[in-house]
């Protein structure tokens, strides 16, 4: 195919796409793949010296929706040229230091939601529209109206339009999606969904954002000098702003910031997918202007994806230490995030027909928090498309399924891979903490028949791990002093091992706080039960149904015959008066001198309580280097934050007194 040829074609399929992505709003590939057609066009425009009448390189943006009133912009809104490595980078800081003398620039956060322009006159908000196609927008005044950190009041009084980004925290969408019929598939869509939705009430349920970054119009010109006037412009004026915004003057510095960013990017409460990077000095700009889509002065640094799609091929049913079944799909290998992906959950059946997804179907898939990668949903139904069948029998024993809600169990106590997920989990790090036995290894044990039970752990011998694979001796004397050390462990360690439905980590330690013995945990009560914090009825049945049971009696009994040393939670004589006691502590970022989980416990043995995620209850942040999300978090909802320094401060004070 000659090279004019394939921009035709390129130009139909991108065009095809931009309608699915920026009309109906309902996108059927990925970000990624969008952007690999568009780069290859663009190459193709650049060799020919060719930009066809039609291309979508001439475009800025989408298409009005015909339900919205049209806005023409005063100002034409530009979209930015992009990058995704250092070479492109340095090329945008080269051409801007050939035009501008000694350049310094700002760096921020790219989010990844709906462009906004808001209008404000004699200090009061007046209207709000979309980006659109640059020129021409959709009025969304009512709905963006509807957005709590979008002030209706600010100070300047003038004549005044600012541009921001419409987004939702991770968190409000996760709380969104709990009592939502069709839940959402990513932060992105559920902003674009609500801000272009007729039904503003739908709207406001969403609990969005807007994070304003820019100034497009100003009656008074000579106010602002810098971008680093405009930020704190806005922050003057009660605008929600950003959280990352530093100054650099070379690339070096900007590459810093870049791989900072990325490392934390996954744990941010806002999604993002880059950075952006303006020069600073408002009137440089003005002296380097535009193309005819792009400022000459700004570009955005991507991140490689975090959601692609990919052809489902399969889907595999995997058994948990509960018994409950898994369906993981299996897809065309595709990179995502730094690596090649061919396998993604699919949560649970209900899930799936909820996402309406098939065999043999393009999907959606996403990584977050980087763990194992999830399909959001159908992207494209192909030729050949089939349903898929949720089992009846249990694909490892073949017992017949139990179906509890929206999941499906295996029952059967002896079924293999359950049981080598049972083994797994209680020799695990956050369990009994036997080091050198992975999941590989207890399942090559379980198969020579010399792990089949908790107590089968404490009778492993040397001669039960010659031969295995990697084991020599050094590795066979570390495993078993492993073991042996495991013997003495904390209550609730202990608890959270047994794999007791319901009952992990947290539910482990407040149990263990509040019956301080395993002995009482055994006899305890429904009614004792179920007035601790977050256990409900069902999760007392399974604690108490667990402890009736003759065969894990028994079971705890054998342990503690071969040497397992439950330790007692200790009371403690603290001085109620002291920083810690009976505040709500969430801890986040690295610590120079602590592990989180020590720190942690220090709380707690001053009558301290640590909590895994930021509310209005929390007390206080404990943060350190690299602290992403649950900070951010703390500071929208003005939780009060403490370093490292500040902890160590209260410990003296109180070792002191």
């Amino acid at each position: 195919m000659d090279k004019m040829a394939r921009m035709r074609e390129l130009i139909d399929n991108l065009t095809n796409l931009a309608y699915h992505y920026y009309v109906l709003d309902k996108p059927i590939v990925s970000d990624y793949d969008y952007d690999k057609l568009y780069d290859e066009l663009v190459s193709l425009e650049a060799e020919t010296g060719v930009v066809l009448p039609s291309s979508p390189t001439l475009k800025v943006g989408g298409e009005v929706l015909s339900g919205f009133k049209k806005v023409r912009h005063e100002v034409k809104l530009y979209s930015l040229n992009k990058c995704n490595d250092y070479a492109g980078l340095n090329k945008f800081i080269d051409d801007v230091n050939k035009s501008v003398s000694k350049p310094n620039f700002t760096v921020e956060y790219k989010f990844d939601g709906l462009r906004i322009v808001a209008k404000y006159s004699g200090g009061v908000f007046v209207s709000a529209s979309t980006r659109g196609d640059g020129e021409i927008g959709e009025d969304v005044t009512a709905q963006v109206k509807t957005i709590k950190s979008v002030p209706l009041k600010i100070n300047y009084l003038g004549e005044l339009t600012v541009a921001g980004e419409g987004v939702i925290t991770v968190s409000n969408l996760e709380k969104y999606n709990k009592t939502a019929n069709e839940k959402l598939k990513n932060p992105r869509n559920a902003v674009s969904g609500a801000i272009r939705n007729l039904d503003i009430n739908e709207t406001k349920k969403r609990n969005l954002d807007v994070v304003f970054y820019d100034l497009i119009k100003i009656d008074n010109d000579d106010l602002l000098k810098t971008q680093e006037d405009v930020q704190n412009f806005l922050k003057d004026n009660h605008f929600l702003v950003g959280q990352e915004f530093e100054i650099c003057s070379s690339a070096q510095q900007i590459e810093k910031i870049i791989e900072r960013v990325d490392k934390v990017k996954s744990r941010l409460d806002i999604q993002i997918d880059g950075l952006v990077i303006k020069l600073n000095n408002l009137k440089q700009r003005e002296e380097l202007g535009f193309t005819s889509k792009f400022p000459k002065w700004a570009i955005a640094y991507k991140f490689a994806p975090m959601e692609v799609t990919s052809i489902l091929r399969d889907v595999e049913w995997h058994v948990g230490r509960t018994g409950k079944l898994t369906p993981i799909g299996i897809v065309d290998p595709v990179e995502l995030a730094g690596a090649v992906v061919s396998r993604a959950t699919l949560n649970n059946y209900d899930d799936i027909l909820r996402k309406r997804i098939k065999l043999n179907s393009r999907v959606f898939i996403r990584r977050s928090n980087e763990v194992i990668p999830e399909i959001l949903g159908l992207a494209e139904e192909l030729d050949g498309a089939e349903d898929i069948l949720q089992p009846k029998n249990c694909p490892s024993c073949s017992e017949k399924l139990q179906k509890d809600g929206v999941q499906v169990f295996c029952n059967n106590p002896t079924c293999r891979e359950k049981v080598i997920s049972k083994l797994t989990y209680f020799a695990s790090k956050k369990c009994m903490n036997i080091e050198g036995l992975r999941d590989k290894i207890i399942e090559m044990l379980y198969s020579n028949n010399k792990l089949h039970t908790f107590a089968d752990f404490y009778k492993l011998k040397r001669e039960d791990l010659q031969g295995l694979e990697g084991f020599q001796d050094k590795k066979i004397n570390n495993v078993l002093n492993s073991i042996n050390n495991s013997k003495n462990c904390e209550l609730a360690k202990f608890l959270s091992s047994l794999s007791i439905d319901g009952v992990g980590e947290k539910t482990s330690k407040d149990l263990a706080k509040q019956f301080k013995n395993l002995d009482a945990i055994i006899n305890a009560k429904y009614d004792d039960l179920i007035r601790i914090n977050d256990i409900g009825d069902i999760i007392a049945k399974n604690i108490i149904s667990y402890f009736k049971d003759d065969k894990n009696l028994a079971q705890i009994r054998e342990l503690l015959s071969l040497g397992v040393s439950i330790q007692d939670v200790q009371e403690n004589s603290v001085n109620k008066e002291n920083f810690f006691y009976n505040k709500k502590f969430v801890l986040t970022g690295t610590l120079k001198n602590y592990t989180r989980d020590e720190a942690g416990k220090i709380i707690e043995s001053f009558g301290g309580i640590v909590a895994s995620s930021v509310s209005k209850n929390t007390n206080y942040v404990l943060y350190g280097a690299e602290a992403g999300s649950k900070l951010d978090k703390a500071k929208s909802l003005g939780v009060k934050t403490i370093t490292e320094q500040d902890f160590e401060t209260q410990l003296n004070a109180i070792r002191n007194n």
